[in-house]
């Protein structure tokens, strides 16, 4: 499978993506991370209302391999979450980037917040140099 890291996006180390448009962030899992995973079965993301922190954990997601940690790449106010992602975990596989976003959240300060995150072409390095 050819895995995509489109270039409008940031991406921390973990695997966690971020798209801006002005102060909202909409949060995911990069499509490498999902293809790693395998079948996952089941996703616990904040609640709207809940503040995230970058650094700290959101929540988490299990697949049949693994229970992994979510992290922010932001902080701000979660003002949307995925309920269809929770309740049918499969659509990050199947649009990990359109329809299988986690959590949308808005951002105090959009600029500053993109000091730890990765461009496309870094994260792609950094995969795939683990891809072996």
């Amino acid at each position: 499978m050819e895995i995509e890291y489109p270039e409008d996006l940031r991406y921390l180390d973990s695997h966690e993506y971020v798209r801006f448009d002005g102060e909202i962030a909409t949060i995911g899992v990069s499509a490498f991370a999902i293809d790693q995973l395998g079948d996952v079965v089941f996703l616990e993301l904040p609640e709207v209302g809940d503040a995230v922190e970058v650094g700290e954990t959101l929540g988490t997601i299990e697949s049949v391999k693994a229970v992994e940690d979510l992290y922010p790449p932001v902080s701000g106010t979660v003002i949307d979450r995925n309920e269809t992602a929770i309740d049918a975990p499969e659509t990050l596989a199947e649009d990990p980037y359109g329809e299988g976003w986690l959590i949308k959240v808005k951002v105090d300060d959009p600029d500053d917040e993109l000091a730890d995150t990765l461009t496309a072409s870094e994260y792609r390095a950094q995969v795939e140099g683990m891809d072996t």
